[in-house]
């Protein structure tokens, strides 16, 4: 295969996943991967920091959303931003990549590193929206509390999904998620 063919950051993902299936995640390495992929050492440094970052795409969500929220217009609701942004990451990134999705979780719940680094992306995404929010004029606490929200709202959508093997689209637990928060809610 060709070194720059378009779908060589999913190749790897691809033989990155099969490896750490057969191999386990610590006993497959970056050349294992390459490797299997058939690319150079120096193509999987083009695509990813590190073997964790196979898991989670290095920081491409955060920036997306960040340029989302740039993007929005004017006068949109803070969470009315967020909740447009997840149903187009929906569509675009996350439906198609279903199974691959779902055996990166089982991985990371298996591996305390990735678990700290899934972590870690969740609070880098809700850092994203927050200050997006804080540029568009929103005020400091209310960008943190809907920041934190959506993200979380986002996670328990994302799980609903993967433990579903119905075919149910993600956009349809993301309306169920911000419904059953909007109950929990209520008046208050």
């Amino acid at each position: 295969m060709a070194r720059w063919a378009p779908d060589t950051r999913e190749r790897l993902r691809a033989a990155a996943l099969e490896l750490f299936a057969e191999r386990g995640f610590d006993a497959t390495t970056v050349p294992d991967i390459v490797e299997r992929a058939g690319v150079t050492r120096r193509t999987f440094f083009r695509h990813f920091s590190d073997k964790r970052e196979v898991f989670f795409g290095d920081d491409e969500i955060p920036a997306l959303a960040g340029a989302i929220v740039a993007a929005a217009p004017a006068g949109a609701s803070p969470f009315s931003i967020a909740w447009r942004g997840f149903h187009m990451l929906a569509g675009e990134r996350f439906e198609s990549r279903r199974a691959q999705m779902e055996a990166a979780r089982r991985f990371i719940r298996s591996e305390p590193s990735l678990r700290e680094r899934d972590l870690q992306k969740q609070a880098d995404l809700r850092d994203a929206l927050r200050e997006g929010y804080v540029a568009r004029g929103v005020d400091p606490f209310t960008a943190r509390v809907v920041a934190g929200v959506a993200v979380e709202l986002l996670q328990i959508a994302l799980e609903r999904w993967l433990a579903d093997d119905t075919g149910t689209p993600l956009t349809q637990y993301l309306a169920a998620v911000r419904a059953d928060m909007s109950d929990a809610l209520g008046d208050a």
